[in-house]
């Protein structure tokens, strides 16, 4: 295997190589690295983000840099202010030891005063975005013609944010003998003419597959309702207590709705969109790379230049419009060598533009069930419970008040005082689980189309394989999910019986199962108790509308009793299926 010593680097890159901790040089950077020292053609990079790039064009770029010569001799071009001033802290720490090499950042939203005065003194290279780059060239203070060097860096996401006009016209101002790299995680029609018209004969290197997302991410999806994207995103977030996550929306509106709900709702979330100061935006950046947020909610263009090596999770709140920009955001996990998940909320709509995803990165995504309450709060609680096996003990202040505490804990047994230590912890939590609805697939897409087409059918043909049963308790019983599911396993032991949606209601409940299993559990059901009470279960009855007309014909009403009480109780079943 190559090692960076056997690269052709000085002694002085080298120490900063060690001194950084790189062990062995990335693919890209094994590709990248031989062909800058070596040679002087142009390059074309296909690499994801966060697979090593900075240092493949920025060690190579310091050591041939000439700090004798008072001159610009190198650009860096890149698309966001963060992205800039990342690079310019890389190549920093590359030239620790290479005496006095100038690196500028040029970017907008800091002082241009400050930035001229940088460029007075000279600056052997260059790391500029290029609105502010185009700036500073109409007021003379940059000047572009001793550079030898052009470095396009996420070219694909400058073209995107609409920079083509300012990147020719930049180009036009360095001499036609420059040395082009093109770094890129897609290969658009744009970056090719890009290389046609500015590269001579580029080398062309890719790390992976041409437009593909990075090889250690996983995707999977949800079906959901459209009306459930914040339920689900709540459940995955509950599901991953160690999640460390950017959740994509598609506009700064949808962005701040969700964030401001997560924060509602307790959770270590912030948003990131084009309607914050730069100010603000430093602010919520800075307190995500902290980890001090664990969901960042951000739109695609905001979340540009956002450099985190640790995401366990990307997550799509909104599939893309453009999708290559998916290839981006899954892009953001999964780096480093180190694995990632990109999960994607998709609803019944959106199901043909996962199939061009699905084709653009060359990769199944996994369809997966929402996570149900019983599963969140069993994950939720053996976290904790794995970090009170762990939390530090050693707190001298703790040990006087400890006699005082016995005292009043000695009545409870250990069983006892797990319970209430568990449940002081999970109070609200597990009620939220415990009591409340397990969110299910929507209707299959062809049943939606069934649907849709006007044609009439049964309850059976909308809801895939299920039934719809009705039972006599409701939430006024003390009846939820979790008896439902109890008294449906005590009742049918040594069967595994799939339930469906469940639908409380006040004194009465709906749910379904699965069609082969309606009539066994109907007779294991009727007569069975629950909390003293005789349950009654049986097939639930079409719907009706206003004129009492059953909504699916061929199917009467079945008959009721004519017993008044159980006649308005039927009634308000229709009103309420």
């Amino acid at each position: 295997m190559i090692n960076f010593e056997e690269m052709g680097f000085t002694p002085r890159i080298l120490k900063a190589i060690q001194e950084l901790g790189f062990e062995h040089p990335m693919p890209v950077q094994k590709k990248v690295i031989p062909l800058m020292l070596g040679n002087e053609s142009d390059i074309i990079a296909l690499a994801q983000t966060g697979t090593g790039k900075t240092a493949a064009f920025g060690l190579p770029l310091v050591q041939a840099t000439d700090t004798e010569i008072n001159n610009t001799q190198a650009l860096v071009l890149c698309p966001t202010r963060e992205l800039c001033i990342q690079i310019t802290g890389d190549l920093t720490d590359y030239a620790r030891y290479t005496g006095k090499l100038r690196i500028l950042a040029i970017y907008g939203g800091a002082s241009i005063d400050n930035q001229i005065r940088g460029l007075k003194k000279g600056a052997h290279i260059i790391v500029a975005t290029p609105g502010r780059l185009i700036d500073l060239i109409d007021r003379r203070a940059a000047k572009l013609s001793d550079v030898s060097t052009v470095i396009l860096d996420e070219a694909d996401e400058m073209l995107n944010m609409g920079f083509l006009d300012s990147i020719n016209e930049i180009l036009e101002e360095i001499p036609e003998g420059r040395r082009t790299l093109l770094f890129s995680a897609t290969m658009s029609s744009e970056i090719a003419s890009i290389a046609r018209k500015y590269m001579n004969n580029p080398a062309e290197i890719t790390i992976g597959t041409k437009n593909s997302s990075a090889e250690n991410v996983s995707h999977i999806y949800y079906l959901v309702h459209a009306k459930d994207k914040y339920k689900v995103l709540k459940r995955i977030a509950d599901f991953e207590p160690d999640i460390y996550a950017i959740v994509f929306c598609r506009t700064r509106k949808e962005t701040q709705e969700v964030a401001s709900k997560l924060i509602n709702d307790g959770y270590n979330a912030d948003a990131l969109h084009g309607d914050l100061s730069q100010a603000q935006r430093d602010a919520v950046m800075q307190k995500f790379r902290l980890r001090n947020l664990q969901l960042l909610v951000a739109t695609d263009v905001a979340a540009r230049g956002l450099d985190v090596d640790d995401l366990t999770h990307v997550i799509n709140f909104s599939l893309p419009d453009d999708t290559e920009i998916y290839t981006h955001r899954c892009g953001r996990t999964g780096r480093a060598g180190k694995t990632g998940i990109s999960i994607s909320l998709v609803h019944l709509r959106e199901k043909q533009n996962l199939q061009k995803i699905e084709r653009l990165v060359k990769k199944p995504f996994k369809a997966i069930p929402i996570p149900t309450g019983s599963e969140i709060c069993g994950k939720q609680l053996f976290n904790w419970v794995n970090k009170l096996e762990t939390v530090a003990t050693d707190h001298p202040e703790i040990e006087k008040f400890l006699p005082e505490i016995k005292s009043k804990l000695s009545g409870l047994d250990r069983e006892e005082l797990l319970k209430r230590v568990v449940s002081l912890e999970f109070d609200r939590f597990l009620d939220d689980y415990r009591h409340g609805e397990d969110l299910i697939d929507p209707v299959p897409e062809k049943d939606h189309s069934f649907r849709k087409s006007g044609r009439k059918g049964t309850r059976e043909q909308y809801t895939g394989n299920y039934k719809r049963l009705f039972i006599n308790l409701g939430k006024s019983d003390g009846f939820y999910p979790e008896q439902l599911i109890e008294l449906v396993n005590v009742n049918t032991k040594g069967r595994k019986i799939p339930i469906g949606k469940i639908d409380l209601l006040k004194t009465f409940s709906f749910f379904e199962v699965e069609a082969g299993h309606a009539d066994d559990l109907i007779g294991a059901l009727n007569n069975a108790k629950f909390l003293n009470r005789r349950v009654a279960v049986e097939i639930a009855q079409e719907k009706t509308d206003r004129s009492g007309r059953s909504e699916y014909p061929g199917k009467k009403p079945a008959k009721w009793s004519k017993r008044k009480p159980e006649k308005r109780r039927w009634r308000e079943v229709q009103r309420t299926f």
